[in-house]
């Protein structure tokens, strides 16, 4: 598995967080930042991310701002993208065995790093249930081909 990590300022420390999260479980990953304190756009980060999975460059991507929603939102407008804001373990593992989410966003101004790194951890390790479960992310896929 390779998976791709960012964030905004917001998000920064979080990020580093589940890095060593990331290295702890040998996953290979590229981190692409961001490393100033000061503002900058969650876009610039979320889609550059979520295009590299989509194009099939990495297998899932983490994505951390202030409270998940934006780069939850940015990640969601690329195609085949199916991003998940999470902030528990119940949803994080639900998403990957229902929804096949492919990005995980969470926020660091919501969670704190060690429900951040369990959910991580419970995340990268869930696998998609398929089955009935199938159909409906199919569903989605076929939307978006229209």
């Amino acid at each position: 598995m390779k998976v791709i990590l960012a964030s905004d300022h917001g998000g920064i420390n979080l990020r580093k967080e589940v890095a060593d999260v990331l290295e702890e479980l040998q996953i290979k990953f590229e981190d692409i930042g961001c490393e100033c304190e000061s503002s900058v756009d969650y876009p610039d980060y979320a889609i550059p991310a979520a295009e590299r999975v989509a194009d099939g460059e990495f297998d899932k991507a983490i994505l951390i701002c202030g409270t998940g929603i934006g780069m939850s939102i940015s990640a969601n407008k690329v195609k085949g993208i199916r991003a998940a804001l999470v902030h528990d373990l119940f949803t994080a593992k639900v998403t990957r065995e229902h929804n096949d989410s492919n990005v995980l966003c969470m926020g660091e101004r919501v969670i704190g790093p060690g429900l951040a790194k369990e959910i991580a951890k419970t995340w990268v390790s869930t696998d998609f249930e398929a089955g009935r479960h199938e159909r409906r992310v199919s569903k989605i896929a076929e939307y978006e081909n229209k």
